[in-house]
């Protein structure tokens, strides 16, 4: 794994600027996050209660999309990009716990998150995991550090879950995933989801001031955006919707919160 900064050098963790894998830790109860990290949290709660709830949801969406690939798309192949930091449930432990043979690259570019996967990201024996250190705004060094433990003749799943919003640009964020998707086979799967402003108004004014905090900015985009990221793929029933209401489990239907997301099926010639 590159885990280096290129001079052999550890990379640094920077603790005066917060963190979007750090703040998320945070808004789900857990430690592995500093003081800057938690102001910036507690500044985004007091705009935007509801902030907790979304981290929940896109975390319980994430489990459920990964249980789906796993137990009924077949797929045992799984490259999830922006991690974040470990918690309850991570990708090689929902997939798994269906294949223990199954394979698994994180891939973030933070060093703290990369100290913590080697740390805590073990997988059952007959499995594998990685820990790449790139960045999603180069996707070829992705798929060059996914390669060495992924077989790209086989269909993977690919996670993006709340991380294509640090591209600022929507052309650019295409691109990006359509570069991911179309290094892939058949068969392949797209999770996806990202933040919008569309259930709650607060939402947008918490993100905006987030985003003068001097932390990586992040884009809230329409579900219509978000949607646009499927294009070519098969999208799964129910398709694009805010996160509680995909495949919820129990009765009644969830409320809506300002995350919306969905899988994607690369179909044969796609």
């Amino acid at each position: 794994m590159g885990d280096t900064d290129g001079g052999g050098r550890a990379p640094l963790i920077d603790t005066t600027v917060p963190q979007s894998a750090r703040i998320w830790n945070f808004w789900l109860g857990g430690s592995d996050n500093y003081r800057v990290d938690r102001l910036a949290g507690e500044a985004y709660v007091r705009l935007s209660p509801a902030i907790v709830d979304i981290a929940r949801a896109s975390r319980a969406f994430l489990t459920r999309s990964l249980r789906y690939l796993a137990a009924e798309a077949g797929i045992r192949q799984f490259l999830d990009v922006g991690t974040g930091l470990p918690t309850a449930q991570n990708t090689h432990e929902v997939a798994q716990a269906v294949h223990p043979s199954a394979r698994v690259v994180y891939v973030d570019n933070d060093p703290m998150v990369l100290a913590h996967a080697r740390a805590l990201l073990v997988p059952r024996p007959d499995g594998a995991c990685d820990y790449v250190n790139a960045d999603l705004h180069d996707p070829g060094a992705v798929l060059d550090g996914a390669a060495k433990t992924l077989d790209f003749d086989e269909p993977v799943g690919l996670i993006l879950s709340g991380i294509v919003g640090h591209v600022s640009d929507y052309d650019e964020a295409r691109r990006i995933v359509a570069r991911l998707v179309g290094a892939l086979p058949a068969g392949s799967h797209l999770v996806l989801s990202d933040g919008t402003g569309v259930v709650n108004p607060q939402t947008r004014r918490a993100q905006d001031a987030y985003n003068r905090s001097g932390a990586v900015p992040y884009v809230l985009r329409t579900p219509q955006e978000i949607e646009g990221f499927f294009a070519g793929l098969e999208l799964v029933e129910p398709g694009v919707v805010s996160c509680p209401r995909w495949r919820p489990e129990g009765g009644g239907t969830p409320e809506l919160v300002d995350q919306f997301g969905g899988v994607g099926r690369k179909a044969g010639g796609a």
